[in-house]
């Protein structure tokens, strides 16, 4: 073994001054770190491996002069082999590093847009992003998110913003049932299951919203009521744009009324927030409180459902 460490210092001797020369011209190729210097090269082959080969060699004088040939061959090839792999370690832990960090700037990312939509409902309106709908999303919300992204398609934020408010009495409308009854109870099974079908039934006006919307988003009213104030149209093109323009108003017409019964449906959740709220859990008066909010529910889907098949 003393022999071996004895050849083995002899040949990372030998080895220090070509590698030195090597990294005086380039660098790069005899350092493992990316950024590499010729002040570093002399470091490592003119003060650093010369002095740990002389440790080496000073220990195996223990047992006396007697250099192996594998010893000797080992050192020929141990900074040639050692580069590369010191190279790839740091490769690998530069990588790790970066995963760590990634993994944590995402963590610290979501926690602050989770913070963020708590103090926006608690502002009163959160603002829903469909290309990153809010942490913990259940069905209603992604609906709600889906829908939203339908009437920005169609140019419509005018309209997309009650999707917004939507979110928010429904987010209010769920903390308050969680802060009033146990997940576990029956009444509020019932509240949430009814509150969920108000706002989905939002989403399908919303979806019918877009639908009609989109007929028309290349149309310009103003571009037509400006054209049809000009004398030198003749009879044909003043009956075209006067029917593009009864298409236009007849579509903001239905738009509006669906409009309406989006607000109809915020003033349900309005109201039932209110009455969810005076509810004190620890009086019999409890029950019946309850009671009277989801029969509001109940009747407010009622009607919903008799004018959905009027309607049609």
């Amino acid at each position: 073994m003393l022999g071996f460490l004895q050849g083995f210092a002899y040949g990372l001797f030998l080895t220090c001054l070509p590698w030195c020369l090597v990294g005086l011209v380039n660098p790069r190729l005899a350092l493992p770190t990316e950024s590499s210097s010729r002040l570093q090269v002399v470091f490592r082959y003119a003060l650093f491996a010369p002095f740990l080969s002389f440790l080496l060699w000073l220990t195996s004088l223990w047992g006396g002069f007697g250099p192996s040939l594998g010893g000797w061959l080992a050192g020929l090839v141990a900074i040639a082999v050692e580069v590369p792999l010191e190279r790839a370690w740091r490769r690998w832990r530069a990588r790790q590093r970066r995963q760590r960090l990634e993994t944590r700037l995402a963590a610290e990312a979501e926690r602050r847009r989770a913070e963020g939509e708590r103090e926006a409902r608690e502002r009163g309106v959160a603002v829903l992003d469909p290309a990153h709908p809010p942490a913990r999303a259940d069905e209603v919300v992604q609906a709600l998110c889906g829908a939203k992204q339908g009437l920005l398609d169609v140019r419509r934020p005018d309209l997309a913003i009650q999707a917004d408010r939507v979110y928010s009495r429904y987010a209010q409308v769920l903390d308050i049932l969680a802060a009033r009854f146990d997940r576990s109870e029956l009444a509020y099974q019932r509240a949430q299951q009814l509150v969920r079908e108000v706002c989905l039934g939002v989403v399908d006006n919303f979806t019918a919203m877009a639908s009609q919307a989109r007929g028309v988003v290349g149309l310009d009213a103003d571009f037509v009521r400006r054209r049809l104030e000009r004398k030198s149209l003749t009879v044909e093109e003043r009956i075209a744009l006067k029917r593009r323009l009864e298409l236009i108003d007849g579509t903001e017409s239905r738009l509006r009324h669906l409009a309406a019964r989006n607000e109809s449906a915020l003033t349900l959740l309005d109201d039932t927030a209110v009455a969810l709220a005076r509810i004190e859990t620890g009086r019999p008066q409890a029950s019946v409180a309850t009671d009277r909010a989801l029969e509001e529910l109940r009747r407010f889907i009622g009607r919903a459902e008799r004018y959905g098949r009027t309607s049609q």
